[in-house]
């Protein structure tokens, strides 16, 4: 694998404070630029950015789709993390009585692309995963 540069990725959340509050506290996250309406952050060395969305009228509902017998929501974003930090991530996230959508797990176990995973709700309803591999090289496995 050729080296990897910090991914971009911007998503909506209907309150700024709450929302900055959240990455920054829960996920340790640390902020950079920001406006009344936008907030950049380092997401374990990729930028992230909050977008302040208005709250539609009616409650948006998650679509799942079926994977190693888990209901996964799509879409979600995450990163793919050391093994021993995806850990530290999940007794962080633990610590802050985060309710889990698929409790940390183990995935595919004893296949191709085995992976610990683990899947929440941010306070807007974006959904992350986080998963991380004992083998990087099982990370695009088939």
């Amino acid at each position: 694998m050729s080296k990897l540069t910090p991914f971009h990725v911007a998503v909506p959340v209907y309150d700024l404070e709450e929302s900055k509050k959240f990455y920054r506290e829960v996920l340790g996250c640390s902020e950079g630029r920001s406006s009344d309406h936008w907030t950049d952050f380092n997401l374990y060395g990729h930028q992230f950015v909050i977008h302040l969305k208005p709250r539609p009228a009616e409650k948006l509902q998650l679509h799942f789709n079926p994977v190693d017998g888990h209901d996964v929501p799509v879409p979600h974003y995450g990163v793919v993390l050391e093994w021993d930090e995806w850990h530290k991530l999940e007794k962080r996230l633990r610590s802050h009585h985060i309710k889990f959508v698929i409790e940390p797990y183990i995935r595919f176990k004893g296949l191709p692309g085995e992976q610990a995973t683990l899947f929440f709700l941010d306070p807007s309803g974006n959904a992350l995963e986080f998963k991380s591999f004992k083998d990087f090289g099982q990370l695009f496995a088939v």
